[in-house]
């Protein structure tokens, strides 16, 4: 079981509503891209956020940062105005390339969400057009070039 499908395994089991967004949803859609870290939406809300929080951390993974999912819930804007803190950063300290963004500054409310069967379970992934309106929002060069690709593929 790879990587990926371990954290989506995870969050599934946990109940936590999520989606897979960034370089593994860019090629899960079939784009050639190549990434290392898991990135994740959320349905924006305290409870989704403590149990990623908690699964991260049953995987092995702990926060970048000394805060908690119920920081971020109290604090959410000023990190994102004061510290543009967009991700929430978890990484595995025993395997370096184990990493996962949870995005706090998007909420996964009313978007498209693709059930993506894998060999080892089921991966939630952001639906296409919602991905490619994220991407290109962003406004980075990566992401611009991402909504391209994903717009060639349509």
């Amino acid at each position: 079981m790879t990587f990926l499908e371990r954290v989506c395994a995870a969050l599934e089991g946990a109940g936590v509503p999520y989606a897979v967004v960034g370089g593994h949803a860019v090629a899960l859609h079939g784009a050639v891209r190549g990434t290392v870290d898991v990135d994740v939406a959320l349905a924006w809300n305290e409870d989704a956020l403590a149990k990623a929080e908690a699964v991260l951390r049953t995987l092995g993974l702990v926060s970048q940062l000394p805060i908690t999912a119920a920081d971020i819930t109290r604090h959410r804007d000023r990190y994102i105005a004061e510290r543009n803190l967009l991700a929430w950063h978890f990484h595995n300290p025993a395997a370096p390339l184990e990493q996962v963004d949870i995005l706090i500054a998007y909420d996964l409310a009313g978007r498209t969400v693709r059930r993506l069967k894998t060999p080892s379970g089921t991966v939630a992934v952001l639906g296409a057009a919602d991905l490619i309106a994220m991407k290109r929002a962003s406004g980075r060069r990566q992401d611009v070039e991402d909504a391209e690709a994903l717009e060639r593929l349509q």
